[in-house]
């Protein structure tokens, strides 16, 4: 699931950057409000972590434009501005959640799951294909219906390919979805990944097998008996 981060000190956006990998998430950064418009218009993001105090504008800004260009993102506000009236004024603005700064991760962590569990109407259904069962709303991967974990990198593999099940996903479609874009990714980081995945799958006999194309890309299927 990507995320798209807006925050112009350096070193605290690679920290939260790394935290959301760590949980799974994908997480593009931004340092300014137009550099956040131009990754709005080329990407689908989940949520947007939006500073206020910006090089070219206050962040509560750009809520409006989030809510036109991308109506089901989540917005949360992540600031120092944390006076009441600041607050409310993110709030009113079409902010969803609002956390100032300084704040802890795991808090952080726990808004943004909170957030992506309330998004959205009716629950999405569970994918299945062979014995693996994937939640796409809790994120949750389940094998003969006992949950497994995966690491961060195997579970974002599982859930791109298994939201394309048997249908062939492109190598750049996968290091999109897995890698952040300012990562110096391996030429062979994705069939190592691949490899891993394979491995565990087969460990917990589930019925699954992942299939490659030289050179193109994978595609999930069920194990023919």
């Amino acid at each position: 699931m990507r995320i798209l981060l807006v925050e112009d000190e350096d070193e605290l956006a690679r920290s939260i950057s790394r935290e959301l990998a760590r949980s799974g998430f994908v997480a593009d950064s931004a340092s300014s409000l137009d550099d956040a418009r131009r990754a709005l218009k080329e990407t689908p993001y989940a949520m947007v972590v939006l500073d206020r105090r910006l090089p070219d504008g206050d962040g509560i800004e750009l809520t409006p434009e989030i809510r036109r260009m991308r109506p089901g993102v989540q917005v949360l506000v992540l600031t120092a501005c944390g006076r009441t009236e600041e607050i409310v004024a993110g709030l009113d603005a079409g902010a969803d959640d609002y956390l100032t700064k300084p704040f802890d991760f795991d808090e952080l962590l726990a808004r943004i799951r909170a957030a992506l569990r309330r998004h959205g109407g009716d629950p999405l259904p569970a994918i299945v294909v062979g014995g693996v069962s994937f939640d796409p709303k809790i994120r949750d991967v389940a094998v003969h219906g006992r949950s497994v974990i995966l690491h961060g990198r195997e579970l974002m593999l599982l859930e791109a390919l298994l939201r394309h099940a048997e249908r062939m996903v492109s190598r750049q479609a996968l290091l999109d979805e897995i890698y952040g874009p300012d990562e110096d990714v391996q030429p062979s980081a994705l069939n190592i990944l691949v490899m891993r995945l394979r491995r565990r799958l087969e460990e917990l006999d589930a019925g699954v097998k992942i299939h490659a194309a030289r050179g193109v890309g994978y595609m999930i299927a069920a194990a023919r008996a």
